[in-house]
């Protein structure tokens, strides 16, 4: 094929956002005489509103939320073109992020702060909502979000994009501890949910994704009824991915680590599983290699590099370009 090499990364999460690998790559390729096509791609979680509006347009707006400890900070939202259809990230509000190690508190934290940004898209015009649901730092079962939703009195469409499969009554086994969570606070969490859980109009237990940030998800979709995607192909159908794949003469994506996650639902083993079932050659660069060779077949990669700045990211353009 004579199209541009389509340029499809994911974030290095913590150090390089999609858009800057995209571009970095791109620029390798471009100084090796090749054309580029960027297309950053995200899981559902953190950086997904970035990669949609860099993709389908739009415009970020602001607003004074809640942070996990009640504190008040200024988080950012997303308004579609249409004007119609917002995007609220998770991470914007109640991120991991926004709490010092030595604050982190898993009983504590809240998902108000999201509901809250809700809120201010559908105020700004939105009648359905994106939520892009991970990197949160909360584990309360959504109760803040949807408390934040019920005294607004406001309705929408929830569209909630999920980057674990993990359900609702695992959340605080599985991502507990990295929030500051002991193993007696773990059975603590675990209480709350089933109380949440109990009382809640649909009960969210046992449903594959309701555990995404804390059962954020499961919160959403047990009492405001939002509907649950698997984000990475929530994502890559809703950027065009495929059609722009199969114009390309090979791939290129990345992300911060190849491990067993990328095979379990993560945006490049959803990425590099297309390109296979489209005869299209992918190529990985990531910031680390740990993943087996016999997985990697599994995988069908092309070939796997690694890179850590972006210096060695356009680096690693240039090679594939050149066709080293």
């Amino acid at each position: 094929m004579s199209g541009p090499i389509l340029v499809a990364p994911d974030s290095f999460k913590g150090t390089i956002a999609a858009p800057e690998v995209a571009a970095a790559i791109a620029r390798g390729l471009r100084a090796a005489g090749r054309e580029a096509d960027e297309l950053p791609v995200a899981d559902g979680g953190e950086g997904t509103m970035d990669v949609l509006i860099t993709v389908l347009g739009g415009e970020l707006h602001s607003r004074q939320v809640s942070d996990p400890l009640g504190r008040q900070v200024e988080a950012a939202f997303a308004l579609l073109p249409d004007g119609k259809t917002g995007i609220v990230e998770t991470a914007q509000a109640s991120g991991l992020w926004r709490v010092a190690e030595d604050e982190r508190d898993a009983w504590a934290a809240t998902t108000r702060g999201t509901g809250e940004l809700i809120v201010a898209a559908v105020e700004a015009g939105a009648e359905k909502v994106i939520v892009t649901v991970g990197g949160s730092a909360t584990s309360d079962g959504g109760a803040g979000a949807v408390e934040a939703l019920d005294e607004a009195g406001v309705e929408c469409e929830l569209e909630v994009l999920c980057d674990v499969r993990v359900p609702f009554e695992k959340a605080p086994s599985v991502f507990g501890p990295q929030k500051g969570a002991d193993p007696e606070m773990v059975k603590r969490l675990e209480r709350r949910l089933d109380e949440i859980a109990e009382r809640a109009p649909r009960d969210p237990r046992g449903e594959p994704m309701t555990g995404a940030a804390g059962g954020l998800s499961g919160g959403l979709w047990a009492f405001r009824g939002g509907k649950l995607h698997a984000g990475a192909p929530y994502l890559l159908d809703a950027i065009g991915f495929d059609e722009r794949m199969r114009a390309a003469p090979f791939v290129v994506t990345g992300e911060g680590k190849l491990d067993e996650q990328t095979l379990q639902g993560k945006i490049v083993g959803e990425l590099a599983t297309r390109c296979r079932q489209g005869g299209v050659p992918c190529h990985v660069v990531v910031g680390k290699e740990d993943l087996e060779p016999f997985k990697q077949r599994i995988l069908d990669l092309a070939s796997v590099r690694e890179a850590t700045n972006e210096a060695e990211l356009e680096a690693a353009g240039r090679a594939l370009g050149e066709g080293d």
